[in-house]
């Protein structure tokens, strides 16, 4: 079923403010959360409940700490890869995936990627991500990777759930009357 060219408009005028405001708001809370460990972590950890912790951490590496000493190449890659998500995700023309989830992975890649240019020593793109959420027995992590672990475990549930379109009869197998 096809929509009216207002209507489309007015969808996917929705579709990018929902994903651009997502992402927005994964970024800010990604940054204030970075903020606040820096100030309150800098000389103790703070024990939650159980093993949770907040203990802050520089990541120079990739997820999991993996690909130390490769903080440019790291970048660039989450460069190319929001730009891509914005890119594929603007006007749901190219994905048809819920806004709001691609732009939590929007947000969740830009957030880490803003501290690899804002918190850098080593030039452009050579800073270490700030992570803080420690559950011992899991590398720690950030808000920015909370928010794309939980898109990408959304989507791959969802994604099972779809309808997917019933194949069309071929002309010769289909009985007449």
């Amino acid at each position: 079923m096809g929509f009216s060219a207002p209507e489309a408009q007015r969808r996917s005028r929705r579709h990018n403010l929902v994903l651009l405001g997502v992402a927005a708001l994964v970024v800010a809370v990604d940054q204030l959360t970075k903020w606040w460990a820096l100030e309150a972590l800098d000389d103790r950890d703070i024990e939650v409940v159980w093993t949770l912790r907040l203990n802050l951490v520089h990541n120079s590496g990739a997820a999991f700490g993996l690909g130390q000493g490769l903080e440019v190449v790291i970048a660039a890659v989450a460069l190319l890869f929001v730009i891509l998500v914005a890119w594929a995700g603007w006007g749901g023309r190219r994905l048809s995936l819920s806004p709001g989830l691609l732009g939590m992975v929007l947000g969740g890649a830009a957030g880490n990627l803003v501290d690899r240019a804002a918190r850098s020593d080593d030039g452009f793109l050579g800073g270490a991500v700030v992570d803080f959420i420690d559950l011992q027995w899991w590398p720690v992590f950030n808000a920015a990777d909370s928010a794309i672990v939980v898109a990408g475990v959304i989507l791959v549930l969802t994604a099972s759930r779809q309808r997917r379109p019933l194949p069309v009869a071929d002309s010769e197998s289909v009985d007449e009357p």
